[in-house]
């Protein structure tokens, strides 16, 4: 059985890949398609806005961070009833864990799902020399299927029938569309990204103009006709859901707390644990039912104000960490966590002051990377003998004492001690992906058990 699924991938950075990706899911629906999103990589953003656009949760996959079979059947499960699935690529399409091999690149990704792929070439200021680009993407390995190429950034149709006869002359593949230059598209942009499709509100008419441009100078009928590829197969037992266990663990998840990989909350309910929802920004407390607690990443300092004022969801968090519920505060969850916010206008704000110490905002970037992340002894969720991995991504900086740090990280740079761990929280500014060891939801449900049984 065949299906259509291919990796929209780019040269490198910033030619226009969520632009295209969002456009082509939009144009597609307008075709009566149902499609499907991916996001290669450790990406949040992207995601919110293939979801947006689909109407169905887009999920990351990462070659480096988890099995090839793992990505499989994350793809294979998401995709079950979905026409087309389209895998937005990360960097540029070789780009992954390390200049040495295709490790956790889209590349990779496109090979372990048997993906066809779509390259975009940023042709601004090339002619003829536009095919020795994509001539070179061909030649640096031959397991990707690079099938065509959509030309970005052309200056005129003329523009593009040059780029497109060259490419098509030397390298065997078409051209199936292209954008000009003076395209307005505004997609805007903050330290982290694009913005968070959670606070643009109504984006049906960004969508719209997109996927009316996009239909316009792609040629979707094509597209369709050159990435059909093979129905992947659940081959694992990853997500067979498993007896219920008793246990609710409560997720902050608004505006400032919207970075969770899908498949983290999959796991956890696959392993049988109910998630309750609220909402620090709106003043809700900590569900009255939560035995466990997760604060993940986002935007804290953009709402630092709010977050702040809001003393009913302050003084539960505090009281639920202070009882010993098992919490997890990632990177915008740690910031939370500690004593106060500085913003980047230099306002200080005060926080939940359960973790001493305070974060300011920085102008430059302070950590980017994957992570291997290693236990410690007294850590509910990865113990001392226990390995993970995972990314980090910020802007701000700690300024406290790690007394008792959480877990050790290993990165480009070497390894560091990280977090802070104390009375079952566990908070620090690497984000975990539990595909890459599972046990971490079964130790966690656990924690939560032995702490609701009085153990």
């Amino acid at each position: 059985m065949e299906t259509n699924r291919f990796v929209l991938a780019g040269t490198g950075s910033g030619v226009g890949k969520t632009t295209f990706t969002i456009g082509l899911m939009k144009a597609l629906q307008d075709k009566g398609k149902i499609v499907q999103g991916f996001k290669c990589g450790p990406d949040y953003i992207d995601p919110t806005y293939h979801t947006a656009v689909t109407g169905r949760v887009s999920r990351n996959i990462d070659s480096w961070m988890f099995s090839h079979e793992a990505v499989r059947d994350i793809v294979a499960r998401a995709s079950k009833d979905a026409e087309v699935s389209i895998i937005e690529g990360v960097m540029g399409f070789y780009d992954g864990k390390s200049p040495l091999s295709d490790a956790g690149s889209a590349a990779e990704i496109s090979v372990v799902t048997e993906s066809p792929v779509i390259l975009i070439v940023n042709c601004a200021s090339m002619a003829r020399s536009v095919a020795a680009v994509v001539k070179g993407f061909q030649l640096l390995s031959d397991k990707p299927n690079i099938v065509g190429v959509i030309a970005n950034q052309v200056g005129s149709e003329g523009h593009y029938e040059i780029a497109k006869a060259a490419i098509e002359q030397e390298c065997g593949i078409p051209v199936i569309g292209y954008l000009k230059r003076e395209a307005d598209i505004d997609i805007p942009s903050r330290h982290l990204g694009l913005i968070p499709a959670i606070e643009r509100g109504e984006l049906d008419t960004f969508f719209d103009k997109l996927g009316a441009l996009i239909a316009e100078t792609i040629d979707l009928d094509l597209l369709l006709a050159l990435t059909k590829a093979p129905v992947l197969e659940e081959t694992g037992h990853l997500f067979d859901q498993e007896p219920q266990q008793d246990v609710c663990i409560a997720v902050a998840k608004d505006a400032a707390f919207n970075f969770y990989y899908e498949e983290n909350l999959a796991l956890l309910r696959a392993k049988g644990a109910t998630l309750q929802f609220f909402s620090p920004l709106a003043n809700e407390p900590v569900p009255a039912e939560a035995d466990g607690l997760y604060i993940g990443g986002g935007f804290p300092e953009e709402f630092a104000e709010t977050l702040a004022q809001n003393d009913l969801t302050k003084q539960s968090i505090r009281e639920v960490i202070n009882k010993g519920l098992p919490t997890l505060a990632e990177c915008g969850g740690f910031m939370y966590c500690t004593e106060a916010i500085t913003n980047s206008s230099d306002e200080r704000y005060e926080m939940l002051g359960v973790i001493p110490g305070e974060v300011a905002m920085q102008t430059k970037l302070a950590a980017l990377g994957y992570r291997e992340i290693s236990g410690t002894e007294g850590n509910f969720l990865i113990g001392a003998n226990e390995e993970a991995k995972g990314h980090e991504f910020h802007y701000s900086k700690y300024s406290g004492e790690h007394e008792t740090p959480a877990y050790e990280t290993k990165g480009r740079f070497g390894q560091k001690q990280e977090g802070y761990n104390v009375n079952n929280l566990v908070a620090g500014y690497t984000h975990f992906h539990f595909v890459s060891n599972p046990q971490l939801v079964d130790n966690w449900i656990t924690a939560c058990k032995k702490v609701k049984n009085g153990d």
